[in-house]
């Protein structure tokens, strides 16, 4: 890791920031001063008190995205929490010593996605959490629930928002409903908390039956290891009764979409989260035709809807699950642990 200070005017205060510079790949990861940020009309200025990491964080600095991933030097990292310590002109929706997410779409604060609300993202094109200070809209932030700490605060912008707007913005789940729930990372287990919270009946595969066992412990009803058997389709709809399950929260992608299509009931929703197994589809597409399936691609969600979560957050004194906590300076080190896939909940980081 490297340490690269820039030179400004002198007096100038700077902080301390993560970037990507002179290429796309973990070596390129350094540590930098920039100068510090002040509020113009509408805006507020953040102290940095964590942040945790998504999938998502290691294929941007892969610039996996293409040219959507935005331009170097980029500031990684999409999830953090922060407290307001500057306001701008004409600020009311948040007050100094106020601690908050910094959205991940800071731009949808609310209704349906549109290209301009999806677009512009917190860690890429924008540039993301891991900065001392950070300058951002006052529209692009929601208080944080006051009973968490800062680590599990700041799991909640990607990973907590996917889950619920899979399962009750888009998923309108139900008491009783069969929710399926793929694999123990941070969106599989904000799921599984969500889905107990609500009242469904819950199942959860993995390849580690440690991590079965742990899910158990948190509330799933019932657990499937994938290694033992390749071919759990079959096996998730006789554990729902047969007829299959009401809701599955995909994170797989190209090798669990198949099974996942044998496991859904006819009239279900299969939530697409992500792809971690590859991006290609090789399915049979008269399963999601004949047995009227709904295929819902999910994308984190709006101000509106992380407002709500957290409303129900703090109402039922929900804890996420922080599997390791890394320092500011561990962000490389953070990153291949999350990569290893070893970690059972969310990888955060302190700012110190």
């Amino acid at each position: 890791m490297v340490m690269r200070t820039l030179v400004y005017n002198e007096g100038v205060p700077t902080m301390r920031v993560f970037q990507l510079e002179g290429g796309w790949s973990a070596d390129h990861l350094v540590i930098a001063e920039r100068p510090m940020p002040e509020p113009g009309p509408g805006q507020i200025v953040l102290r940095m008190r964590a942040a945790s990491l998504n999938y998502r964080d290691t294929v941007v600095i892969q610039r996996g995205y293409g040219s959507q991933t935005g331009q170097l030097p980029l500031v990684p990292v999409s999830d953090g929490v922060g407290e307001v310590v500057a306001l701008g002109a004409g600020v009311s929706r948040v007050q100094i010593g106020d601690r908050v997410c910094p959205m991940f779409s800071p731009n949808w604060i609310g209704g349906r996605p549109t290209a301009a609300r999806l677009g512009a993202t917190l860690g890429g094109p924008l540039n993301g959490v891991m900065q001392e200070y950070m300058l951002i809209d006052a529209e692009g932030v929601a208080l944080a629930p006051p009973h968490l700490s800062d680590v599990e605060a700041a799991t909640l912008p990607c990973a907590a928002l996917t889950a619920w707007s899979a399962l009750v913005t888009e998923g309108k789940i139900e008491p009783g409903d069969r929710v399926l729930i793929q694999g123990t990372g941070g969106v599989s287990l904000f799921a599984l908390q969500f889905a107990k919270m609500l009242g469904a009946f819950t199942i959860v595969t993995s390849s580690s039956s440690e991590k079965l066992e742990r899910a158990r412990a948190l509330g799933a009803d019932a657990t499937l290891s994938y290694r033992e058997t390749p071919e759990w389709g079959r096996s998730v709809r006789d554990i729902a009764g047969g007829d299959g399950v009401d809701h599955i929260v995909e994170v797989g992608g190209q090798q669990t979409l198949p099974q996942s299509l044998r496991a859904i009931r006819p009239g279900g929703t299969i939530s697409m989260i992500g792809v971690l197994s590859g991006p290609s589809m090789e399915a049979r597409l008269g399963l999601i035709v004949t047995r009227q399936v709904r295929l819902q691609g999910i994308t984190v969600g709006s101000r509106d809807s992380f407002e709500a979560m957290a409303r129900a957050i703090s109402q039922h004194q929900l804890r996420p699950v922080v599997d390791r906590v890394f320092t500011f300076e561990e962000l490389p080190q953070a990153l291949t642990y999350l990569v290893s896939g070893a970690h059972f909940g969310k990888v955060c980081i302190t700012h110190g």
